[in-house]
């Protein structure tokens, strides 16, 4: 029996990224979309072909849910538990940017809201949920010998790095980043260990239009590593977690910035 894992928006960029390595290392997934049903149908397909290359036979899920919305996150959740017998693995990754960059001055409340929806209370209340779902694995015969359930969020380094003209994301990736040291916590006792990736500059469709931006950056020095962060490097750091490479850490922050966070002279 193949692990399993949920991950969201996983559509295409970072989630794509993800979902494409854990393919690699044999986990049966749930790719969760928001509107990009041919996006997400393709990424699945992409799955199973670099599973089979890698020597797995895996299954690759496609479901639309706007986590947001409560009735969605149970259909999520629904239609995972219908489909698979276990999950090992909740990656909360989908996340949005603003419509439109604003100056903190001029920010709209519609924006605001429309952010802390997307990128703080779908994943808070998603990973409710499936912790439910995970403690009550735990708690009875288990799917297998090597069930060890991980939660991951992907956050950002705006939740520490303050960017004026778009306020609204840094506030709702720092109130993300409270999410993993409280679950991590909670869920210790279960034998759940819960993980922050916490991704810079990243080559997505979310980036493209700052690409000259941070390309002039780069190369004067804003990273130690001077390059563009891939999603697939986002997914070897997820791969590493599935695999249980870090069972005596939780509540731990991943860097995945090419050494953004460095403070250097």
């Amino acid at each position: 029996m193949n692990p399993v894992a949920l991950i969201t928006g996983a559509s295409r960029g970072i989630g794509r990224g993800i979902a494409i390595e854990l393919a690699k290392i044999g986990y049966d997934l749930v790719i969760n979309y928001a509107r990009a049903s041919e996006a997400a149908e393709k990424t699945a397909a992409d799955c199973i072909a670099e599973g089979k290359a890698s020597g797995k036979t895996i299954q690759a899920l496609t479901c639309g849910a706007d986590i947001s919305l409560a009735g969605d996150r149970q259909r999520l959740v629904d239609f995972a538990r219908r489909h698979f017998p276990r999950l090992d693995l909740l990656v909360n990754n989908a996340g949005v940017a603003p419509t439109v960059r604003a100056d903190i001055l001029e920010t709209s409340e519609e924006s605001f809201d429309r952010l802390m929806g997307i990128n703080v209370k779908g994943p808070y209340f998603l990973t409710q949920q499936i912790a439910r779902w995970m403690i009550e694995l735990t708690q009875r015969p288990p799917p297998g010998p090597e069930y060890r359930p991980k939660i991951v969020t992907v956050s950002s380094i705006s939740a520490y790095t303050a960017s004026t003209n778009r306020g609204d994301y840094c506030v709702s990736k720092a109130a993300l980043s409270m999410l993993t040291p409280l679950f991590a916590i909670r869920l210790a006792p279960y034998g759940i260990n819960v993980y922050e990736i916490r991704p810079g500059i990243i080559a997505t469709d979310m980036t493209s239009g700052v690409k000259e931006k941070y390309d002039r950056l780069i190369a004067d020095g804003l990273t130690p590593i001077k390059r563009w962060g891939m999603p697939r490097d986002v997914g070897c750091a997820v791969a590493a977690i599935a695999q249980n490479l870090l069972p005596f850490s939780t509540g731990e922050v991943i860097n995945v910035d090419g050494g953004f966070h460095l403070r250097w002279l």
